[in-house]
């Protein structure tokens, strides 16, 4: 069976820079023990970074969100750094500067992984998009979110996501 760990969008602006909240910075625990249980079960890691220019504010989505963020090149777009020292045992990484990534789910899909996990931010954009995304592509596997590893600035939205996912059978967990 071939499991894949993707670690979305776990970057500096998310957490503490221009876009951060408190709940992600509770995730960074977490999040790297997940990645080290992943790593040592066999599971391929796959990171998602968010990654905008200078024209962000001109994009349509700079304009729905006015806050210049995870830009190429700077401390914001990078890894939280505890995070960012498992970047050498990344199978791929994926820089996206939409809230999903086809390039993710086209490779995911060319190389039939039949189980597939979300952890990381934002939970009701890019978490959201993502698992969507995957799972459109590959509508046999199992796509899995582990709700104690993904967090979003609104508690609400977050838990409407939840319920979201559930209805579209993706798994969601707690761990």
């Amino acid at each position: 069976m071939k499991k894949a760990l993707v670690v979305v969008d776990f970057q500096n602006d998310f957490v503490t820079g221009s876009l951060g909240f408190k709940e992600a910075e509770q995730l960074e625990d977490k999040i790297n023990i997940k990645i080290v249980s992943a790593l040592n079960n066999n599971t391929d890691l796959f990171f998602t970074l968010d990654t905008h220019f200078d024209n962000y504010l001109y994009t349509k989505e700079g304009k729905s969100l006015p806050v210049l963020h995870c830009k190429k090149g700077s401390w914001g777009h990078e890894l939280v750094s505890s995070t960012a020292k498992f970047l050498p045992n990344a199978k791929l990484i994926f820089e996206k500067n939409s809230f999903a990534s086809i390039d993710l789910a086209q490779y995911l899909k060319d190389e039939d992984y039949d189980i597939v996990e979300f952890i990381g931010l934002v939970s009701n954009i890019c978490v959201l998009s993502n698992a969507i995304m995957v799972k459109s592509f590959l509508p046999e596997a199992e796509i899995i979110v582990d709700a104690s590893c993904i967090a979003g600035p609104d508690k609400n939205l977050t838990e409407q996501t939840l319920n979201i996912l559930k209805g579209i059978n993706i798994d969601v967990v707690k761990t």
